[in-house]
């Protein structure tokens, strides 16, 4: 998978599953097609990534076949230059994807829709840059012959206060000490120490035998509900400012190159005149070292010094699939 918002993402408004899936595609793309359709959204769309998945082909034959996909309509590769409202700015690229082949008009008017896309939610993480690092004052260092004067917590010393409100509650250091969590706790929750030493003093009885033990009674039984959580940081509002095409093969976008079926047109011309010996798969088209491994449905190990009949082969890897 591929980091959280980027990867495979389906374009929307597509056909159904059928029979007729890439049939326009020859039998290598068609395989290939078939395989990334299944791909789970948010898979790495990479060839590389694709290649380590197939059962069957390397990275220069999915990288090929990647490519004759794009331009048969099934993929786009798209830059977006996404804007936050601090002002900081970023470029991201998307991989959309279409079970339907869809015309070079079709993409454009999609491109064209990304524009002015609030994609706070959808694009946040990993989107903003962080804040710069506020290099920390270090602290002051105390001679060797000096010992630093320790404070009392605003717990500790609401405690110690509670004497001074009410003489019956002579809470000793002991005391104060091992009731400090509690007193902690109540501040945590939005208590102030003026209402923890009236919740210790309010209602006392006449006379009080055990100080600490009555603090630690009403501080337990009279403990503020918790606050609900308040978000400290709301996500910061992105918006797609500018959309480019670019090609997958050489990566470079319409500001430098003219993009033709969602490639530039070397990568086009290349893709095209791309054409392997009828019945042979080229050991680089393969993924290795494989030989020896068997397809799955198919008894005999692949030899791939041998030619193969590649129909045969596509036909026995869909079987076993279930595609047929």
């Amino acid at each position: 998978m591929a980091k959280t918002g980027y990867g495979k993402r389906s374009a929307g408004d597509e056909d159904p599953h059928a029979d007729p899936d890439f049939a326009h595609l020859s039998l290598r793309d068609r395989e290939i097609a078939v395989f990334v359709d299944h791909l789970e959204e948010g898979h790495a769309m990479g060839y590389k990534a694709i290649a380590a998945g197939h059962p069957r082909y390397g990275q220069q034959a999915v990288r090929t076949s990647l490519g004759r996909i794009t331009a048969a309509g099934h993929l786009r590769w798209i830059k977006e230059h996404i804007t936050i409202e601090d002002n900081s700015m970023r470029w991201v690229t998307r991989t959309y994807w279409q079970r339907t082949p869809r015309s070079p008009e079709w993409w454009a008017k999609f491109a064209e829709e990304r524009h002015g896309k609030d994609v706070t939610e959808e694009y946040m993480s990993g989107l903003v840059r962080g804040e710069p690092n506020e290099e920390p004052e270090p602290d002051a260092v105390p001679e060797p012959d000096e010992e630093p004067a320790e404070q009392p917590s605003t717990a500790y010393q609401a405690l110690a206060d509670v004497r001074a409100a009410d003489d019956r509650m002579p809470l000793s250091e002991r005391d104060c000490r091992s009731l400090e969590p509690l007193a902690a706790e109540w501040l945590s929750r939005g208590a102030s120490p003026r209402d923890l030493v009236k919740a210790l003093t309010e209602g006392l009885p006449p006379a009080v035998t055990n100080p600490g033990g009555l603090a630690r009674t009403r501080l337990e039984n009279k403990m503020p509900p918790k606050k609900a959580k308040i978000r400290q940081k709301t996500a910061r509002r992105g918006r797609v400012t500018r959309v480019l095409m670019f090609c997958p093969l050489c990566d470079r976008d319409e500001r430098t190159t003219e993009i033709v079926n969602g490639l530039c047109r070397d990568c086009l011309a290349e893709i095209e005149a791309e054409g392997p010996e009828p019945g042979y798969v080229p050991p680089t088209f393969l993924p290795g070292p494989r030989a020896g491994d068997s397809l799955p449905g198919v008894d005999e190990p692949i030899d791939v010094t041998e030619p193969i009949d590649v129909t045969e082969r596509v036909e026995a890897l869909r079987r076993a699939a279930g595609l047929r």
